[in-house]
């Protein structure tokens, strides 16, 4: 009886899996036109456009909306892959296949002893809840890469860093993925892997490390947490703008500088609160480093100046990494990330101008989205720190204290 169960919920997953990307897959190939602005013009665009300087061996030197670590080379390069189609369907098949990748990773964690399929249904909810902006960025590929990372860490550790490696240089951000790690092999192998990749391609592509300086001027993008200042800010005529800038949508203008910088020094604050708890945790068990991982992403995602709607994916990877583990304690911030990604939908693409106008609803849906993000990320550094740093030993009241002496004494 107990099997038939079983059987019946995987095919339940499975079959919702496959309704929900279906859906996705229709929408990016223009079947069925999801509300608001076109999301897969990124693609056919931009990316295509970068697809067709990077098969010269070179990266883009003079397109500042290129500010991607050498091996995103790899990601744009990779529609390549399928010439029997063009290179926006090749894109979509491709992430397509990154998302089955990893569910089919979650699959095996979740159905090993100790482990359940939480976490499956965590990705398999989660990412159809951003609409079809998952197939029309790379991000996807690289979650990927940190999801297959984080499942490699307890019994391949080196794998795991080279996974962490490669990631790091596909989009920075899955080197968290290791902030809890304790085995020298897996920080040795993921640093030997970014620099070895980093070696080739500054040997083999020029500009591989150009995209360093393509953020200097950058503003506040509108979906950011610190752009809540500026949206509230112009319903009392702050004379600013919003523009397309480096690639998003950007508020320019008197004290954007100012909110940036405070953003950056967020993102300290949270860097020197992970160092803390590093150096303060001793309790680690299987789960912990899956939890430290999204616990810092969503601090640095937070915390960032652009919140790109694609960063959720991110999120909902190390999520379902979490969820995997019985153990795990994060179901609170995970299911506050979920929620996030429900608003994000409705943000962007859906209802994106009334964001851009600062009206009511584009003000009220950023704060109830990044005010989620916000939550999740409070409750995660709590369930943390709670769950692997050991409390002081309360002192002993005088009564207690005389108590024990006597005691002691005693013969």
């Amino acid at each position: 009886m107990k099997t038939t169960v079983g059987w019946r919920s995987l095919a339940w997953l499975l079959g919702t899996w496959g309704v929900t990307r279906l859906f996705l897959l229709l929408f990016v190939f223009g079947v069925y036109v999801f509300p608001g602005p076109d999301v897969t013009s990124d693609v056919s665009v931009i990316y295509q456009g970068w697809y067709d300087v990077l098969r010269t061996g070179t990266f883009p030197l003079d397109d500042v909306t290129w500010q991607y670590p050498p091996a995103a080379a790899l990601a744009i390069l990779s529609p390549g892959l399928l010439p029997f189609l063009d290179y926006t369907q090749a894109f979509f098949v491709l992430a397509f296949v990154a998302d089955l990748a990893v569910l089919a990773l979650l699959l095996y964690a979740g159905l090993r002893p100790g482990k359940t399929l939480r976490g499956v249904w965590v990705w398999v909810v989660g990412v159809p809840l951003l609409g079809p902006t998952v197939y029309a960025r790379y991000d996807v590929m690289v979650t990927a890469v940190a999801v297959a990372a984080l499942l490699a860490a307890g019994r391949h550790p080196r794998v795991a860093g080279a996974l962490a490696g490669f990631g790091a240089l596909l989009k920075v951000w899955p080197v968290l993925v290791l902030v809890a790690a304790r085995r020298r092999g897996v920080r040795a192998s993921a640093a030997t892997t970014v620099v070895a990749l980093a070696a080739l391609f500054s040997i083999a592509m020029p500009g591989a490390f150009a995209f360093l300086t393509f953020q200097r001027d950058r503003g506040t993008e509108v979906e950011s947490l610190g752009s809540l200042v500026f949206h509230v800010a112009r319903q009392y005529g702050w004379d600013g703008q919003v523009l397309l800038n480096y690639g998003s949508v950007e508020f320019i203008g008197p004290y954007v500088d100012l909110v940036s910088t405070a953003a950056l020094f967020l993102t300290g604050i949270s860097f020197g609160w992970l160092l803390l708890w590093r150096m303060m945790a001793t309790r680690f068990q299987p789960h912990t480093l899956a939890d430290a991982a999204f616990v810092a992403v969503l601090m640095f995602t937070t915390t960032s100046r652009v919140i790109s709607p694609q960063y959720l994916v991110w999120l909902i990877g190390l999520a379902a990494v979490c969820m995997c583990f019985r153990a795990s304690r994060m179901g609170l911030p995970v299911c506050l990330v979920l929620a996030a990604s429900l608003v994000t939908v409705l943000e962007f693409p859906i209802w994106f101008s009334h964001v851009v106008m600062s009206d009511p609803l584009g003000v009220t849906l950023l704060f109830v989205r990044d005010g989620l993000l916000v939550l999740a990320t409070l409750a995660g550094a709590r369930v943390l720190w709670r769950s692997t740093v050991p409390r002081p030993d309360p002192a002993p009241v005088p009564a207690q204290a005389a108590r024990t002496s006597k005691t002691s004494l005693s013969p």
